[in-house]
C-alpha cells in the first residue's frame, strides 16, 4: 500500500518528531509501516522517506539509493558527488555529528514534499549517525559523499527542517527547468549564470 507524501506547509513537516519506543519498533504497526514507505519511496521514485513526510511525527527514515537512480548521471556526476549504491535500510531515532562541516560540497538537491522544485545546498562530506534499526537494534553508521547527504537530508526532515530553509535562495528552480537547461553544467558555471 502506498503513503501519501505530504507537501510543504503540512504541519508535520514542521516539528521535531517523537522518539519511538523499543516496544513500538519492534511492534506490527512499525514493521508494516516501513513497508508502506518502501514502497511509496521506491514508487516516487525517491532516495529517501522520512516518516513526517508520510504525516506521522516519528522519528524515522528509510534510505534506499538504488543502481538504476543513478545511471541518468555521467562517471565524472557520480565521481564528484560521491555517489554510490546504497541498500535499504531503516533508520529510528538517529543522532547525527557533522564530521568536518566545513569541508561542504553544494550540489541540487530535491524533496518529495517540496514537488517540482530543486536548489542547490550545502551539505557537509561526511557524517556519523547513531540510531536503531528495525529490530530496535543500536547501528553506527559512517557515511560521506551522497550517502551523508541523504542522511542529512532525512535527519532534518525528524527535526521539523526542509531543504529550502537551508538553500542558496537564488538556485531555486523547478526540477523541469533544471533537466532542460543546468542539470549538465559545472557548479561554477551554474553559480556565474546564478550570480552567486
Amino acid at each position: 500500500m502506498r503513503l501519501k507524501i505530504v507537501q510543504a506547509g503540512e504541519r508535520v513537516l514542521r516539528q521535531r518528531a517523537r522518539d519511538l519506543t523499543t516496544g513500538e519498533i519492534r511492534g506490527e504497526t512499525v514493521r508494516q509501516l516501513i513497508e508502506m514507505m518502501r514502497e511509496t519511496m521506491r514508487d516516487a521514485p525517491g532516495v529517501g522517506l522520512a516518516a513526517p513526510q508520510a504525516g506521522l511525527g516519528i522519528r524515522m527514515a528509510v534510505i534506499e539509493d538504488r543502481e538504476q537512480y543513478q545511471k541518468i548521471l555521467t562517471p565524472q556526476q557520480l565521481s564528484e558527488r560521491g555517489r554510490r549504491p546504497v541498500p535499504f535500510h531503516v533508520i529510528i531515532n538517529p543522532e547525527i555529528t557533522l564530521l568536518e562541516p566545513e569541508n561542504a560540497d553544494v550540489f541540487f538537491e530535491g524533496c518529495l514534499s517540496v514537488s517540482g522544485l530543486t536548489a542547490l545546498v550545502s551539505r557537509a562530506r561526511k557524517v556519523v549517525v547513531d540510531c536503531l534499526n528495525e529490530h530496535a537494534e543500536p547501528v553506527h553508521i559512517e557515511a560521506e559523499g551522497w550517502y551523508a547527504r541523504i542522511l542529512q537530508h532525512e535527519i532534518d526532515h525528524l527535526e521539523g527542517t526542509l531543504y529550502v530553509d537551508r538553500m542558496e535562495p537564488r538556485s531555486l528552480m523547478t526540477t523541469d527547468n533544471y533537466s532542460r537547461f543546468w542539470k549538465d553544467m559545472s557548479l561554477q558555471q551554474v553559480r556565474a549564470e546564478l550570480g552567486l
